[in-house]
């Protein structure tokens, strides 16, 4: 039987905590050894893994603790790519992150020894529960900057740059499975950018087409996902982008609905509709039978405590269009998709995290 996507579930990252900041302060100023750092962030994940597993989460996280970013930690240790300073950060709403990304320099492999694996291992090894991991969805390589990410020497045919990726991919999957993962989360921001006229128009300034683009993307997963394991959940996770409580892109997943539900070999989909942007509950009437929906319905971005019975309306409203026996609650995105965190408090998340266990023991038992 797979496990998850569970009625009460959670995207993945978390606030990091007090002593987990200082220790990582303390590393970047040469105050404090690796090694060091490495068992705060030990003792800091057993701590937050009891803290989900009080409150009733069946599904649990490291928290990224081991993260600065939600994807680049994990992209720029694959074979062939590199993290490095670009001088600028990516732009959100009235504010920039840090000036880092990666690029291609090489031809893209899995390694055997990627961190990310020994990270899993170290979380499944702390709980009896659902241990799910998330790592970066392929189409994240080249989103962001697109053919200038990627070398023209080591690729002048873009056609082999996505078969090696969707081959690195199908690797990682594999590695995950075979180190014990049985949940596994592709977090791809594409999906909803791909809604957004902005988001359209930078592509298309930049010498991309959109809708070959988006069809693109969706090719590599399918290289990525081919003869997955049968009893491993996969999931995608998408929103319109989470810094520190801004966001980059707007707009309903109409556009792209169709293709995400059904060409798409994935269990489930956590998605965002936390608010307007995110428009309404329709695309869901394109779900089909055997696929899950997580209602990203509790924002991560400010601690305001969302009112019970709004939640259950909104729950109802979108079992118009999917049955409700298909759909979940989480909240729209992780708390700290880098490291600087969301602006609110640790209490606050928590809160969160326990109405939506609460409200989900209401609505499905």
């Amino acid at each position: 039987m797979k496990a998850g996507p569970f009625r009460a579930d959670q995207v993945g990252s978390l606030l990091r905590s007090k002593p987990l900041k200082d220790a990582r302060e303390a590393h970047e100023k040469g105050t404090l050894s690796a090694v060091k750092l490495a068992e705060v962030e030990d003792t800091e994940i057993k701590a937050l893994i009891k803290k989900q597993e009080a409150i009733g989460l069946q599904s649990i996280t490291d928290g990224e603790y081991r993260r600065t970013w939600w994807h680049y930690d994990f992209l720029g240790l694959l074979t062939g790519a590199e993290r490095y300073n670009t001088g600028h950060g990516i732009q959100f709403k009235g504010v920039q992150t840090k000036a880092e990304a990666v690029r291609v320099i090489g031809k893209l492999d899995f390694p055997e020894n990627h961190p990310h694996l020994a990270h899993f291992k170290f979380l499944a090894a702390n709980t009896k529960r659902t241990a799910k991991m998330t790592i970066p969805s392929p189409s994240m390589m080249h989103y962001r900057a697109g053919r200038a990410g990627i070398s023209a020497e080591v690729y002048p045919d873009m056609a082999a740059y996505y078969h090696d990726l969707g081959h690195a991919y199908n690797k990682a999957i594999k590695a995950f499975y075979a180190a014990g993962c049985r949940y596994l989360q592709l977090d791809d921001t594409s999906l909803a950018y791909f809604c957004d006229p902005t988001q359209i128009k930078m592509l298309a300034d930049r010498g991309d087409d959109p809708k070959q683009l988006v069809n693109q993307y969706r090719d590599v997963l399918a290289i990525a996902l081919k003869d997955r394991p049968k009893d491993m959940t996969i999931t995608t996770h998408t929103c319109r982008g989470n810094f520190r409580s801004t966001f980059v892109a707007s707009g309903g997943y109409e556009p792209v609905s169709d293709m995400v539900f059904n060409h798409i070999d994935v269990d489930g989909y956590f998605m965002e509709w936390d608010d307007e942007r995110s428009g309404g509950f329709e695309p869901l009437r394109f779900l089909p039978k055997g696929k899950k929906v997580v209602l990203g319905l509790v924002t991560t971005k400010v601690g305001d405590l969302e009112r019970r019975d709004a939640i259950l309306r909104r729950i109802e409203a979108a079992a118009k269009f999917a049955p409700l026996d298909q759909l979940c609650l989480s909240p729209q995105c992780g708390f700290a998709s880098t490291e600087e965190g969301n602006a609110l408090g640790d209490s606050e998340q928590w809160k969160k995290l326990e109405l939506i266990v609460s409200v989900a023991k209401e609505v499905w038992g």
